[in-house]
């Protein structure tokens, strides 16, 4: 048969997949691997799909998604995230995936460099090997708080370079970057004249440090300052958010001038949302937001409880300022491997984990346990884990 393209065989898989792949083999499994609100959607968005759904909306739609839908947006993003957009910015995707690499296809050609965190959300490599562009990591490690070095990035730029990444509060690391942080990346981004892509689909759940959006950042403080967002395209999705993962509803905010291009892309791609979906996620804007709190205030909870038990155990943890996920150090079991030792984790001691080195190299050794579960699954799977010291735990009969 005819080959594949050439460059197709160097996009990687998702770790996190596998582990759940296997894990819906099983049986008994405590899943603590996907980021999967274990919250229920609230019932005005399921009503609001099924109404859609019973008066036959279920017809073509405009690329960029319905007005109604993008009118909201704009309107939350206004009133949320200091970002003043017109609706032909907002392009609505099939889950903040698709946003991301509609990004991603807009500003990178073939061999053109694109700066990743490491470590990071997987898709961010996948997109950027998918399209042909080299993937460069740039880490965040454990003792600058998981923030970026400047200094590194200087270092990484080449003439490629096209783009960094950046995603606050983090997946897997639950880091929220303070306004000095997002400050320096975008001098840095202006420096070398780059793209930035803000992934921020984590934005609702924040703890203490308080989430930023970096094109209000970049409006406000450009060259031409208070004339609108000029490098940075904004990612967000409903389905953290609203429990809405398998809903497929997420959406891009570009720089002004790009609507006819992203026209062409969406049809050539997509050609648009399913109508039922888009109208969840305008009654997700629009419905009461109680459940989202109700749901951050579960997550928290959660995450205090994990805490006492990984300490008590003497595993390591980096404490989380956003997201729904515990970066967690089983490095003392993990014998240098973590992604097989999750996998024969999972095996014998039937508990679904995310292994580090699944979102980048500097991940190696750290697992990521999601804390969008029942307080009793996320407890008996952390017991589950070896204390440290311990670095052959016993196949739990239990």
């Amino acid at each position: 048969m005819p080959s594949l393209a050439a460059h197709i065989p160097s996009v990687p898989g998702s770790g996190i997949r596998r582990i759940y792949e296997i894990a819906a083999e099983l049986d008994g499994v405590i899943s603590l691997g996907v980021g999967e609100p274990d919250v229920p959607i609230a019932p005005h968005i399921a009503e609001a799909a099924k109404a859609a759904w019973d008066r036959d909306d279920t017809d073509y739609n405009p690329n960029g998604g319905i007005l109604p839908l993008r009118r909201a947006i704009v309107d939350k993003l206004a009133t949320d995230n200091e970002m003043d957009v017109d609706t032909e910015q907002v392009w609505v995707t099939i889950g903040g995936t698709q946003a991301l690499h509609l990004a991603m296809q807009l500003t990178l050609a073939a061999g053109d460099e694109v700066l990743i965190p490491d470590p990071g959300y997987t898709t961010f490599t996948m997109n950027a090997r998918m399209l042909d562009a080299r993937p460069v990591p740039y880490s965040l490690m454990p003792e600058r708080g998981f923030r970026p070095n400047i200094e590194e990035l200087e270092a990484l730029v080449t003439p490629r370079t096209r783009m960094i990444i950046v995603n606050s509060p983090s997946n897997p690391l639950g880091a929220v970057f303070p306004r000095e942080v997002l400050d320096e990346l975008l001098a840095f981004a202006r420096r070398h004249d780059l793209w930035i892509l803000s992934d921020e689909v984590y934005e609702r759940f924040t703890w203490g440090e308080p989430h930023l959006s970096l094109a209000a950042l970049d409006a406000q403080s450009g060259q031409d300052a208070g004339g609108g967002i000029e490098r940075v395209f904004s990612v967000f999705s409903f389905s953290k958010t609203y429990a809405m993962t398998g809903i497929r509803v997420g959406y891009l905010v570009t720089p002004s001038g790009m609507a006819a291009t992203l026209r062409t892309m969406q049809e050539a791609t997509i050609s648009c949302a399913a109508m039922p979906d888009q109208f969840a996620a305008l009654a997700a804007l629009q419905g009461e937001q109680e459940h989202v709190a109700a749901a951050a205030a579960h997550y928290r909870a959660n995450y205090r409880a994990a805490s006492a038990a990984l300490e008590a155990r003497g595993i390591r943890y980096l404490e989380p300022t956003g997201a729904f996920y515990l970066w967690t150090d089983v490095s003392h079991a993990s014998d240098g491997d973590v992604a097989a030792w999750a996998e024969r984790f999972l095996v014998h001691e039937r508990v679904a984990v995310a292994p580090g080195s699944a979102f980048g190299r500097s991940g190696e050794g750290w697992i990521r346990l999601c804390l969008a579960a029942t307080e009793a699954d996320l407890l008996a799977g952390i017991a589950r884990l070896p204390a440290r010291g311990d670095t052959s735990p016993a196949v739990h009969s239990g």
